[in-house]
Parts: structure tokens; C-alpha cells; sequence
């Protein structure tokens, strides 16, 4: 069972090793949003969003509802908004502790 756990681990941390993801999870935060409005956010072509989101639901990280012709994207478990946070936070720490961050840099 332990070793199932960081098997499943390590493919959603495979699947956040990625920019755009991260981003995609920083636009959502906590709340729901139709495709065109995070493709406009992001300044990617649909396309290439839609690979991003299909993926982030397949694994669980999104869930997704259809409303006539719109798409909404929300995040499956606030709990993943959180982890990325705290990470970001870690990051943040060590950019400053090494002098590489100024204070304004916001995170999620």
C-alpha cells in the first residue's frame, strides 16, 4: 500500500513538473473558469491548453463541466492549490535567502 502511495505520488508530481500546469492551477485558484478565459489569461493557443487540461483531468488535478458550447475547469481538490503554495513559498525563501528575490514578488 506505501509503496502504491509514492508511485501515485510521483506521477502527479510528473504531471506538475511542468510550467503551464502550474500556471493553469495559479489562474483557477478556487474558483471555475471557462477555457477561453484561461487561454486569454495565459496567452496560449487552445490548443496546446486543451493537452494541458486533458492531462490535469485524466489524473485527477481538474474536474470539468459542460454548459452549452462552454467548458469549465475548477480544481478537483482545494488541497492541490495548497501544495502548490506551500511549495512556491519554500522556493520564494530560498530566492531571497540568496538575495535573488525582492519582497514584492507575490505568490498564488
Amino acid at each position: 500500500m506505501e509503496k502504491e502511495i509514492y508511485e501515485m505520488h510521483a506521477s502527479i508530481c510528473q504531471i506538475m513538473a511542468n510550467a503551464k500546469r502550474l500556471e493553469i492551477i495559479s489562474i483557477l485558484g478556487n474558483r471555475e473558469l471557462i477555457v477561453g478565459d484561461i487561454a486569454e489569461k495565459m496567452e496560449i493557443r487552445m490548443a496546446n491548453l486543451s493537452q494541458h487540461l486533458s492531462i490535469m483531468k485524466v489524473k485527477g488535478i481538474l474536474k470539468s463541466r459542460r454548459d452549452g458550447v462552454n467548458i469549465y475547469y475548477r480544481i478537483a481538490n482545494p488541497k492541490v492549490v495548497q501544495a502548490c503554495k506551500l511549495m512556491r513559498e519554500v522556493m520564494m525563501e530560498q530566492m531571497r535567502e540568496k538575495g535573488r528575490l525582492s519582497n514584492t514578488v507575490t505568490s498564488y
